[in-house]
């Protein structure tokens, strides 16, 4: 090989070495435009996500909504937006004003051992009965059950206020009231068996797309806001205020005897 055609190939060499740095110099340089690109997209996305979450979390539930939506009030109520619930003889000269959430298991309690007692009292004209809903034990498990039950109350009171008494009674009883942590009542279906105990409200088509469209949910706001806003300074359920006195300190009633006892002495009272 002449010296001639060594120092070509060299040089050949050489250009094909500096040939190749320059591609891979480029492809590098692809390589980090592309790395940057995706970045900035993955960046943009995350941000997009962000921004959707925020808006989502901002925006308002439907029971939220409800708060604020127009209210259709039952049959059978007073006041504004209907949330003054009153049942019983107009000779009645004094009323007992009770205030409960659906899902209160001490309510449940109550209703259980002297809901009858209750009931018989109304009948008999011993005191009138106002009814005050509260949702405020849906707030520990973002629940809907107190709301919705109280809704299907607002459906049942339309019927009647028989209907109302009965099946309240019975969302109550040991065989259809849930426990504290179990949100049953959000399910309209189950709302609808329970009901389906109730005579004048089993198979009562009114009562049932009344609960299922959710027709008095904005009623059942207004109602517990009445809890919310109340100034018999009542703070759980049950609560039973007589004169605008609380009765019993505020404290649990827990039998026929007491319950008695507490309702003739405020009645003289």
């Amino acid at each position: 090989m002449s010296k001639r055609n060594s120092k070509a190939a060299k040089t050949a060499a050489r250009e094909r070495l500096r040939e190749e740095r320059e591609r891979q110099a480029k492809r590098d340089k692809a390589r980090r435009q592309a790395f940057v690109a995706g970045g900035v997209v993955v960046v943009l996305a995350a941000a997009g996500g962000i921004g959707y979450a925020v808006v989502q979390a901002n925006k308002p539930g439907y029971w939220e909504r409800m708060k604020t939506a127009s209210v259709v009030a039952p049959a059978h109520t007073e006041g504004t937006k209907g949330t003054t619930v009153v049942i019983g003889k107009a000779s009645a000269k004094k009323t007992l004003k009770m205030y409960e959430d659906p899902r209160c298991p001490v309510c449940a309690q109550f209703e259980q051992t002297v809901g009858s007692t209750l009931h018989k009292d109304i009948d008999d004209g011993k005191y009138k009965y106002q009814y005050v809903g509260a949702t405020f034990l849906d707030a520990h498990d973002n629940g809907e059950g107190s709301k919705n039950a109280l809704s299907a109350l607002g459906a049942a009171l339309n019927v009647s206020p028989e209907a109302f008494l009965d099946y309240k009674t019975a969302l109550y009883s040991t065989k259809w009231h849930p426990d504290e942590n179990d949100d049953k009542f959000k399910d309209d279906s189950y709302l609808i068996k329970v009901a389906d105990t109730v005579p004048a409200l089993k198979n009562n088509a009114t009562f049932q797309n009344a609960v299922k469209k959710g027709t008095y949910d904005a009623w059942a706001m207004a109602m517990s806001k009445q809890f919310d806003d109340n100034k018999d300074g009542v703070t759980g359920t049950p609560g039973f205020v007589m004169d605008g006195k609380q009765l019993n300190g505020g404290n649990v009633i827990q039998s026929v005897a007491d319950f008695n006892k507490i309702i003739d002495a405020a009645l003289k009272g």
